[in-house]
C-alpha cells in the first residue's frame, strides 16, 4: 500500500478539500486526486463523497482513517528514527543506579544536547547482548565478554573504566568502624552478593575474587532487589555486600550504612565497551573521549586475569584512542 496515497488521504480528511491536501503536500490536485483514487480501487470501497464545501468521508473512509493515521505516524517515526542527527544513541547499561549510568549521567550533563537513549537489556548472558549490538537493536553496551574471541569480527571490546569496590555494611558490623581496608581483613567476613546469574560476566568477577583472596562470597538466595538487600545489612552484625563506589545507593537515615574503601589492592571491577568495529553512532566518539579523562587507579589494583585494560599500541595509542579512529557512519 503507498505510504502516499495513505498521508494524501489523511489530509484531505482532515482538511476537507484536495487542494488544502495538495497544498499542504506540496504536490497538485491532481495528483492527491489520482492517489485516492489508486487507494480507493486496492481497498475496493469509496472513501470520500464530494460536497459543495469540499469532500466528506463515508462510513468507510470513517472506519479507515484512525487506522491510516497509525500507519502514517508508524512511517514518520520509522523516517526520523534514521535521519542524519536525529537518532538517540542506544547505550545499555546495567543498571540506572550502577556506574555506567552514573558515567553516562556526567558525560550528558557536561554535553546536554547529547541525544541519548540510556537502556538496560535485563541479559545475564553476554551472547544476547553481544547478539544485539550486532542486529543494531542498541550501538553500544557496558559489558565484557570474558573470551574477546568470541566476538563477532565486526563488534570490538574497548575498555572503558575500573569501578574500585567497597564493603557496605550496617552500624552492627565488626567492621564498621574501618575508615578502609584490605583484602585480608574481609578474610572469614560474610560477604552477600544475592542473585549472580551463572554464566554472567559478575559470576566469574566474583568466582576469582573469592579465590585469590580465599574470601567468603556468598550468593545464596534471590535477589528481592537492593531495598531487601539494604534492609538485611542495616538489621545484621555479620553479613557485608560490596559495591562500586560510584555505583548510586539510598537507604534511610536510620539505616546508618558503612561505605569502607578497600585498598592494597584497590580491588576493581572492569568495565567495557562493545560497539561495532566500524561506523560506529557519531555519539559515541563524545562518550568514548568522556571515559579517557576519568582518573585512573593507583598502582596497587586487583583485577581479574580476564579484565580489559588499557593497552597502548605501538604507535602509543590506546585502545580507545583507537577505537575513536573508527569511522563514524552517517546519519
Amino acid at each position: 500500500m503507498d505510504t502516499e496515497a495513505l498521508r494524501s488521504f489523511v489530509r484531505a480528511a482532515e482538511l476537507g478539500q484536495f487542494q488544502h491536501a495538495a497544498d499542504e503536500l506540496g504536490v497538485t490536485q491532481q495528483a492527491v486526486s489520482k492517489r485516492i483514487a489508486t487507494l480507493e480501487r486496492e481497498l475496493e470501497v469509496r472513501l470520500f463523497t464530494r460536497t459543495a464545501r469540499g469532500v466528506e468521508l463515508t462510513l468507510d473512509g470513517q472506519a479507515f482513517l484512525s487506522h491510516a493515521r497509525s500507519i502514517v505516524a508508524g512511517v514518520e517515526r520509522a523516517i526520523n528514527a534514521v535521519r542524519p542527527g536525529s537518532r538517540a544513541l542506544r547505550i545499555d547499561v546495567l543498571g540506572l543506579r550502577s556506574a555506567q549510568a552514573v558515567v553516562l549521567h556526567d558525560y550528558w550533563r557536561s554535553r546536554p544536547e547529547a541525544n541519548l537513549d540510556v537502556v538496560t537489556l535485563r541479559a545475564n548472558d553476554p551472547r544476547v547482548v553481544v547478539a544485539a549490538v550486532e542486529a543494531g537493536d542498541i550501538d553500544a553496551s557496558f559489558r565484557t565478554v570474558i573470551a574477546p574471541a568470541v566476538l563477532p569480527p565486526d563488534l570490538q571490546m574497548i575498555h572503558a573504566f575500573d569501578s574500585p569496590l567497597e564493603l557496605l555494611v550496617g552500624p552492627r558490623h565488626p567492621l564498621a568502624s574501618a575508615r578502609r581496608l584490605t583484602p585480608p581483613q574481609l578474610h572469614k567476613h560474610r560477604i552477600w552478593v544475592p542473585g549472580i546469574a551463572p554464566r554472567s560476566e559478575w559470576a566469574e568477577f566474583y568466582d576469582q575474587l573469592a579465590t585469590d583472596f580465599d574470601l567468603r562470597i556468598d550468593a545464596a538466595g534471590p535477589h528481592f532487589g537492593d531495598e531487601v538487600l539494604l534492609d538485611t545489612l542495616a538489621e545484621s552484625a555479620d553479613v557485608a555486600t560490596l559495591v562500586g563506589a560510584r555505583d548510586r545507593y539510598i537507604w534511610p537515615t536510620n539505616h546508618d550504612l558503612r561505605r569502607i574503601p578497600i585498598v592494597n589492592p584497590t580491588l576493581a571491577y572492569p568495565l567495557s565497551l562493545i560497539l561495532p568495529r566500524t561506523n560506529p553512532h557519531p555519539e559515541l566518539r563524545g562518550i568514548i573521549n568522556h571515559l579517557g579523562t576519568l582518573p585512573r587507579l593507583p598502582d596497587a589494583v586487583w583485577r581479574p586475569s580476564w579484565a580489559t585494560t588499557p593497552q597502548r599500541a605501538e604507535s602509543g595509542e590506546s585502545d580507545i584512542e583507537n577505537a575513536q579512529r573508527s569511522r563514524p557512519r552517517p546519519r
